[in-house]
């Protein structure tokens, strides 16, 4: 998970101090050198760890905390805006064109993951009402523009390509002229990367820089990489003055020293993060977002904007009042475990409920979690229509639970558990049914669970 070692260890000390009460400057000092060493091991950038102990502290030490009722909740506060202003303070949008075509180009190493990503973005902007054009310059990596078509096929999103023997440069210069003839409205350039920064690379892109002038350059980075990340932003900007960054693989970086010290560095902010291989496993960066679940603070903002954006609102709002009026059957349950899937996997979801601490999971199998739900999925799918809507008919039959259970590649006892897990639900259900009116006009009534 994403920044799970850092985020561990600033939860742990901020916990210490917590349990404190009134506290001297010999706490806060103690506190700030596991803050130093958190951020160390998180490989972040030296000069940067420094600069922002010694912000923290001289803001924790002020009379205005260390007199506070609640000094503690005060230095959290501290961290976590001193954290945010570190990541970039608030969302960096894209720089779309006020009239006529918006321009952008990906540039980035070789294996960062720029193609995936070319498409993901293509997929946000579609979601904006804008008619993208993806643009395959890449030719010389074996396969590089196959792969972009690949991509654009998976999200039926135009892929425009003139081969591996024309140079980069004709190819840029055409696409602007295809996207104006076919009524697209922004283009994405997928440029070649190289294993290391040289000047040929340099060269051309700053060719295609100078001859399509770009809204966006946006430098894609493998979040994974740290220190080697801001290294390559910081080259990257020197050459092309890039307009921002994108973080790939986010959800396998464990560490975060690549996004805590990017902006720092570059002066450039992070636009987009990767958090899967999935293409609609893309998100803003929110810097105080961010700040937020690092902390253990949680991300509710992001919680409720996926829930909006994956849940059928009128399908959950139906069957939240079935729930509630007790009509709640099998074909309704999956109803709801179909809409939830959608928000994701349960550990990117759990990372964003406020007081998450990845400790919390040591020892829960997630993906034993979701295997279960996909065999409850099974389980049901056995069931006849006629079943799904009256379960009392499986409990008092043997048979139909063989059957089910068979068809379900299961075993008679996982499906008695079902049935048992239903019955309760259901009950829990009817306790509930005096919270109706309350619930009914906020969030908590507009989602399946």
């Amino acid at each position: 998970m994403a920044f799970e070692g850092l985020a561990s260890k600033l939860q742990e000390t901020l916990k210490k101090l917590k349990g404190k009460g009134k506290l001297s400057e010999k706490d806060i000092k103690e506190a700030m050198r596991e803050v130093k060493l958190a951020l160390l091991e998180a490989d972040v950038n030296y000069k940067i760890v420094k600069d922002f102990v010694k912000k923290v502290s001289d803001k924790s030490l002020g009379k205005e905390v260390m007199e506070s009722l609640t000094p503690a909740q005060q230095v959290v506060k501290i961290v976590n805006e001193e954290l945010t202003n570190l990541m970039g303070k608030t969302e960096t949008k894209i720089n779309y064109s006020t009239n006529g075509l918006t321009v952008i180009m990906l540039v980035g190493l070789q294996g960062a993951g720029k193609t995936t990503m070319a498409g993901k973005l293509a997929l946000q902007v579609k979601k904006k009402n804008k008619k993208p054009l993806l643009v395959a310059c890449d030719v010389y990596r074996p396969a590089a523009i196959k792969q972009l078509q690949v991509v654009g096929n998976s999200i039926d999103i135009p892929v425009f390509t003139m081969g591996d023997k024309v140079n980069p440069l004709d190819i840029a210069k055409a696409s602007i002229e295809h996207a104006k003839s076919n009524g697209n409205n922004v283009v994405i350039i997928d440029t070649a990367g190289r294993l290391h920064i040289d000047e040929e690379l340099m060269g051309e892109l700053q060719n295609i820089k100078s001859s399509v002038n770009p809204n966006e350059i946006l430098l894609v980075v493998d979040s994974m990489t740290g220190q080697d990340a801001v290294n390559v932003a910081e080259s990257f900007n020197e050459k092309l003055d890039v307009s921002g960054v994108v973080l790939t693989k986010l959800d396998g970086d464990t560490r975060g020293g690549a996004a805590l010290s990017i902006k720092a560095i570059t002066g450039k902010s992070i636009k987009f993060v990767g958090i899967g291989e999935k293409m609609n496993e893309i998100e803003v960066f929110h810097p105080d977002r961010m700040a937020s679940r690092i902390l253990g603070m949680g991300d509710v903002l992001s919680l409720i904007e996926k829930a909006q954006q994956s849940i059928d609102e009128k399908k959950a709002e139906e069957i939240g009042n079935r729930m509630l009026s007790n009509e709640f059957n099998f074909e309704d349950f999956l109803e709801a475990m179909k809409q939830m899937k959608k928000m994701g996997p349960i550990a990117k979801v759990m990372e964003m409920m406020p007081g998450f601490n990845s400790n919390q999971l040591k020892g829960i199998n997630l993906e034993q979690s979701e295997k279960d739900m996909g065999k409850v999925e099974a389980i049901i799918n056995s069931m006849t229509k006629k079943e799904r809507k009256n379960p009392t008919l499986i409990t008092s039959s043997s048979s139909r639970k063989k059957r089910i259970a068979k068809g379900s590649g299961t075993g008679i006892q996982e499906v008695n558990k079902l049935l048992k897990q239903f019955e309760m639900s259901k009950k829990m259900m009817k306790q509930m049914k005096n919270m109706q009116k309350g619930f009914k006009k906020g969030l908590f009534g507009k989602l399946p669970f």
